[in-house]
């Protein structure tokens, strides 16, 4: 294989999944680590990836894209599952349980939808959508709506959920990383998000590994200000040891 063809298809690797990692594309290719590196290292000056440690994920200019709910459905379903199935266990019955709005929030709902006794707040209109016909009492911020998410931002969506408290908050952030923290790429869906960790007792953020290392226009919270994280098995040892060393608890499904 020619080396523009090995590029050519190392990007359309991280176009189809959103990310990937050195060993396991120098596996697929039966080439070494270090000729993967050196392709990743010349696509991420072309600005066609952005270089992680151990991988690359795809660049997108400006910060993470706003993409609508239904394009977020098709990425990484498996590990949302599990993730939410995770998120599940950490509810009990009688809890106030507050969903932002997103795809893995979304799974979580449906992974709730047994519960008889659970107050769910959400300012998503597809969350709440979901959990119409379940024994869950529901409650819907009011707001502005935000179309690409199917969420109430603004704020009226900030104002009503001052009047609540929270056992547990589910944050779906579109990107993390260690320094900065949790981000989403819009400015009134982090101010919601921020108030409703506020009123919450528990922050617990939900995201898929390919976020990591990525930030996003506006940041919700910093790591410090999450208490535990629920994750995939693909996060890099290195910030599962600083986000324990920082005091989040982090578990990997």
């Amino acid at each position: 294989m020619l080396n523009e063809e090995r590029r050519r298809k190392i990007l359309e690797l991280v176009q189809s999944t959103g990310r990937v990692l050195v060993k396991e594309v120098a596996r697929s290719f039966g080439t070494s680590e270090i000729t993967i590196r050196k392709d990743l290292d010349l696509l991420a000056r072309r600005g066609l990836v952005e270089r992680t440690h151990g991988g690359a994920l795809l660049a997108q200019p400006g910060g993470l894209l706003d993409l609508a709910l239904q394009e977020k459905e098709k990425l990484h379903p498996k590990e949302k599952a599990r993730i939410a199935a995770a998120a599940a266990r950490l509810v009990q019955e009688g809890q106030v349980v507050i969903l932002d709005s997103g795809t893995t929030t979304t799974a979580i709902a449906r992974a709730l939808s047994h519960f008889k006794n659970l107050m769910v707040i959400t300012n998503a209109v597809n969350i709440a959508a979901e959990l119409a016909h379940t024994s869950a009492e529901v409650i819907l911020t009011g707001g502005t709506l935000h179309k690409n998410s199917a969420s109430l931002v603004g704020p009226t969506a900030e104002e009503s959920l001052r009047k609540f408290s929270a056992d547990i908050f589910f944050l779906a952030a579109d990107g993390f990383d260690l320094l900065f923290g949790f981000t989403k790429p819009n400015q009134q869906e982090a101010r919601v998000n921020q108030v409703m960790a506020e009123i919450s007792k528990k922050t617990v953020a939900v995201s898929d590994s390919s976020k990591f290392g990525r930030r996003s226009l506006a940041r919700i919270l910093p790591v410090s200000s999450i208490h535990h994280l629920i994750c995939d098995d693909k996060l890099p040892e290195v910030a599962v040891s600083a986000l324990r060393d920082a005091g989040v608890e982090v578990t990997l499904v």
